[in-house]
């Protein structure tokens, strides 16, 4: 099987429309195409649905299903809240600092800037309580080169431990400069 990339990714929302101009009012994304029916393709189920698809750049698309006759959504409760998110990629620093002014203009509860070492994260909910993330990239060529070199044994000592591995400690411990973001 060769993959060309993810045609989309989709998530639930409680109101379609609520999500679509959330996403073109706070994420600058387009609303690219609607696909409503009654009968669900694959299954055949009698279930009206509205699926709508925004234009998350570079030929990324992400979807959302209004689901009106199932019961109202809710988050996987075995799950930590923080692990389910969408995470969007900025292009610099300065797109990154407009965008945590956009947000805290927007009124919504913002967590961050966070620091992982390679990059910097700002953390929110959309309308439907799915978790986003807005990722500057900080990390340079090798750091990214060592990441990937260890990342096998990361992934072998994981899966015998269940333990966090010492390999990328030094992620980490690099000094946080509070004068870039």
């Amino acid at each position: 099987m060769k993959l060309k990339r993810i045609h989309h990714v989709a998530y639930r929302c409680n109101d379609a429309k609520e999500t679509v101009e959330f996403y073109q009012r706070v994420m600058n994304m387009d609303f690219v195409l609607a696909i409503a029916e009654d009968t669900v393709p694959s299954t055949k189920a009698p279930d009206p649905y509205m699926h709508v698809f925004l234009d998350a750049g570079m030929g990324n698309v992400l979807a959302f299903f209004e689901l009106p006759n199932s019961p109202q959504m809710d988050r996987d409760r075995n799950t930590p809240d923080w692990v389910q998110h969408i995470a969007f990629e900025l292009n610099s620093m300065a797109d990154f600092q407009a965008a945590r002014a956009a947000l805290d203009a927007e009124g919504l509860d913002v967590i961050g800037p966070t620091n992982h070492g390679i990059f910097q994260s700002l953390y929110f909910r959309d309308p439907n309580g799915h978790r986003i993330e807005l990722v500057v990239n900080t990390r340079s060529d090798e750091e990214m080169q060592r990441l990937h070199e260890v990342a096998p044994a990361m992934l072998e000592e994981w899966s015998v431990t269940k333990r966090a591995p010492q390999h990328a400690a030094w992620l980490h411990e690099k000094e946080f400069d509070a004068d870039l973001v």
